[in-house]
């Protein structure tokens, strides 16, 4: 059931709540969190759709909220507030409430809010893009527990990881740590099977992809050795290879789905390791609302202190100049003769 609300308020769109649980014979509120979600006009669906389908594991009230542009001096300045309710199968196993804030109202976001969030349930702020700089100090994320964002939707990752770690509030989380939590757990086991002291690791992965930085950051971190990062054509993560005095642990991903684990003196295994959608990732996070100890420790280890991580080209750089030793390599050669 979907309901339309133009030039409304918070009250009415909460009196629209109820007659919409009301007509499809569910009066009671089921729901165990409010899950608010900061977006824009373009990115809208694909974020309702995966904030639904996680819902199904969390039933919750989902509140987007869409910040409208204004393109004329006037229409800066005027305050307006249209809305869509959705109950029942058009929201998932929840409530979904769609907020498109115009004017002057963009900039009081948490007034329209706040009179929608669940009694007594805890509040969940996630930005799929467009995190502001401190999570916490927004007016949005200081309504919420948990603040989730996305340094793989930032147009510098690495910078994005920084900033992350100079603003770490407990409450913080980042969907590019979520990622790496099938690997962690999988080199954890096989760290738990060997009783080896790692040396070194490398951490193997595309450019410019905050799960492959996080990942060798809590290597470095709790094994307190070096790691360096390395680049590959990808998908996502490829492979890890932690160097122990008994041999090469290495867990390879060339394909993105399925990986193989290789230790010394144990047969090769194949281990499903897919990559996945951003709805199981967010089910992930809405699991636990205590602070995250472990992210907090990884993100403030710092991106500068990894080995090996290449440094993203300026555009439209021109290619370096040849060494001089090497522009005289050629008249050497050509002496020899």
């Amino acid at each position: 059931m979907k309901i339309d609300l133009t030039e409304t308020t918070s009250s009415k769109i909460n009196q629209a709540l109820v007659a919409a649980r009301r007509a499809i014979g569910t009066p009671a509120i089921g729901m165990v969190l409010t899950l608010v979600v900061v977006t824009d006009e373009e990115n809208a669906y694909d974020a309702l759709k995966s904030a639904g389908d996680a819902s199904r594991e969390h039933p919750s009230r989902i509140i987007a909220v869409i910040k409208r542009v204004s393109r004329s001096p006037r229409s800066r300045r005027d305050a307006r507030l249209d809305a869509e309710v959705r109950v029942g199968s058009d929201a998932g196993t929840g409530e979904t409430v769609v907020l498109r804030l115009h004017g002057e109202l963009v900039n009081h976001a948490q007034s329209v809010v706040l009179p929608l969030l669940l009694p007594d349930a805890p509040v969940v702020v996630w930005w799929p893009q467009g995190a502001p700089a401190d999570p916490a100090k927004d007016p949005l994320g200081a309504l919420a527990q948990r603040r989730i964002t996305d340094a793989y939707a930032a147009e510098d990752p690495g910078s994005e990881l920084s900033a992350r770690a100079d603003t770490y509030n407990p409450g913080d989380t980042d969907l590019a740590w979520t990622r790496i939590t099938p690997w962690r757990s999988m080199l954890a086991a096989a760290l738990d099977q060997q009783h080896v002291e790692v040396v070194s690791a490398t951490v193997e992965g595309e450019s410019e992809n905050p799960s492959c930085e996080l990942l060798a950051m809590w290597l470095a971190d709790r094994l307190k050795v070096p790691v360096e990062r390395t680049v590959s054509a990808g998908p996502g993560l490829t492979a890890v290879r932690m160097e122990t005095k008994n041999g090469v642990i290495v867990l390879d991903r060339p394909d993105g789905s399925l990986a193989t684990l290789s230790m010394q003196g144990q047969p090769d295994r194949a281990v499903a390791l897919k990559r996945r959608d951003t709805a199981e990732l967010l089910a992930e996070e809405l699991r636990r609302l205590d602070p995250d100890n472990t992210y907090a420790a990884t993100v403030k280890f710092g991106v500068a202190k990894l080995g090996g991580r290449p440094e993203p080209e300026p555009a439209g750089a021109a290619a370096a100049p040849a060494p001089a030793a090497a522009k005289k390599a050629p008249a050497k050669k050509a002496a020899s003769k």
